[in-house]
């Protein structure tokens, strides 16, 4: 029996181990945003490195940063002519609330027919360990047969904010052919997923200002500009009769979208009738000339996050304002900048913003897109790996939300990102009884113990 096949069958014989492993990771409620969970990450962290440890990885070290703790660690036995994979993950969590509406406690795993239930289950913990599951598989019954290094990060659900100014501080470290990210998931539990491109972010904040504080609206109404009436027409402005955004210069950067992506973006069969049944909406809306699955990975956009301005409580007040506030956000593709866009959005500001209100407008937060090369070595050997498990030829799909460290691994290190994941849209991440599909998962390390055989030189 050859190593590959000794791996695989490892893996089937220990499926109740690889999950009790992850169980203990997912008992530790690393929620990245809450301080009073700051110990908690910190555990976690030291738990995962402790792991690496365990399997033989050299040189694992725990990483201060200003928040949370970055780990990595490097097994590089394989020689100088085989490349070296980079693994990703991310170990901290989101929050749990609404407490209320979940089944159980969202840190105590139970399984319910094929499914794992607890916070972190399926985003990321479950695919974060998939991936050293993999891994432990091989280095148990043989030789590994190329270079890993491992980078796993505590801040990915608060923006990853201190992971690339880490990867720009330690490029020899981490510096690989190519990073293993399984950070995403399948279209369904029957079909095999590639993400080869993602959507950056613009998120702004704008705050209209009228008079010095709310006035009685009879005494003056129709002389005093309304600060909410301004920012709704502001607001309106944003996308024309195509339903395409008005910022100057908006498209000037966005790569369009080839005859051969459409196509294989159709093969995903994603109509809007799934669109419709998802969000119970009576019809759907977008900018004009591009299927619905276009719009939501393929296309940028802008939405109103938020609102908020004057009486909104119970009964009347009649009063005027004294501003408003929005919340808007864009997806961007390649090859738009977040900081291009927020030029953009101040050109138009400044063009359409009435002399009757002040106004303030902040970024909070940018991140730019990615699209990664399907037709690399390492991502053909990936997926001939989903195809040898799944018994079908993976899909290739662009998704509509940001991780911001495949972009940033590809300006500092110069490198693609595999996107990848064995989690489901019905696994309720970042949400009340997120779940994981186990029968999916362990198809998961497998596709992955072969990918590791398959990307060999």
């Amino acid at each position: 029996m050859d190593t590959r096949q000794s791996s695989l069958k490892f893996a089937s014989e220990n499926k109740d181990y690889f999950l009790n492993g992850l169980d203990e990771l997912i008992r530790i409620p690393s929620i990245s945003t809450n301080p009073e969970n700051a110990v908690d990450v910190k555990k976690a962290a030291q738990f995962l490195a402790d792991k690496l440890k365990s399997l033989g990885v050299e040189h694992v070290k725990v990483h201060s940063t200003k928040l949370h703790p970055i780990i990595t660690g490097e097994y590089l036995h394989a020689g100088s002519n085989q490349p070296t994979i980079l693994i990703y993950g991310h170990y901290d969590v989101q929050p749990v609330d609404p407490i209320e509406l979940w089944d159980r406690s969202p840190f105590q795993p139970a399984t319910v027919g094929e499914y794992h239930f607890a916070r972190g289950a399926s985003d990321m913990k479950g695919q974060l360990w998939s991936t050293i599951s993999a891994v432990e598989s091989i280095i148990k019954t043989g030789e590994f047969p190329v270079n890993i290094k491992f980078v796993f990060e505590g801040e990915e659900e608060i923006g990853s904010l201190h992971f690339l100014n880490f990867v720009e501080e330690n490029k020899e470290l981490l510096r690989s052919t190519v990073c293993l990210n399984p950070d995403a998931g399948m279209v369904n539990a029957n079909t095999p997923t590639i993400v080869y491109g993602l959507r950056g972010l613009a998120y702004f904040e704008l705050k209209v200002f009228g008079p010095a504080h709310d006035l009685h609206s009879g005494s003056f109404g129709g002389v005093i500009h309304n600060p909410a009436q301004v920012m709704a027409e502001f607001i309106a402005g944003l996308h024309d009769d195509q339903n395409r955004i008005t910022l100057p210069d908006f498209y000037k950067s966005v790569r369009p979208l080839s005859t051969e992506e459409r196509s294989e973006l159709a093969r995903l069969n994603l109509g809007d009738e799934v669109y419709l049944q998802q969000t119970s909406v009576p019809a759907l809306w977008g900018e004009k000339g591009y299927t619905s699955l276009e719009r939501t990975g393929a296309r940028p956009t802008l939405e109103i996050n938020g609102l908020l301005s004057g009486f909104t409580g119970e009964g009347s007040k009649t009063i005027i304002p004294a501003w408003a506030m929005a919340k808007i956000s864009t997806r961007l593709v390649p090859d738009q900048d977040p900081e291009e866009v927020h030029q953009q959005f101040i050109a138009y500001l400044e063009k359409h913003m009435p002399k009757t209100v002040k106004y303030e407008l902040k970024m909070l937060s940018g991140g730019k897109p990615s699209i990664s090369d399907t037709k690399s070595a390492e991502s053909l050997a990936f997926a001939k790996a989903l195809q040898s498990v799944w018994g079908t030829a993976p899909i290739y799909k662009r998704e509509g939300g940001s991780i911001s460290v495949v972009a940033d691994l590809q300006e500092s290190l110069g490198i693609d990102s595999i996107l990848s994941g064995f989690g489901l849209p019905d696994d309720n991440i970042h949400a009340p009884n997120e779940r994981l599909h186990l029968p999916t998962w362990y198809k998961g390390i497998d596709s992955l113990i072969h990918f590791f055989f398959n990307v060999k030189k």
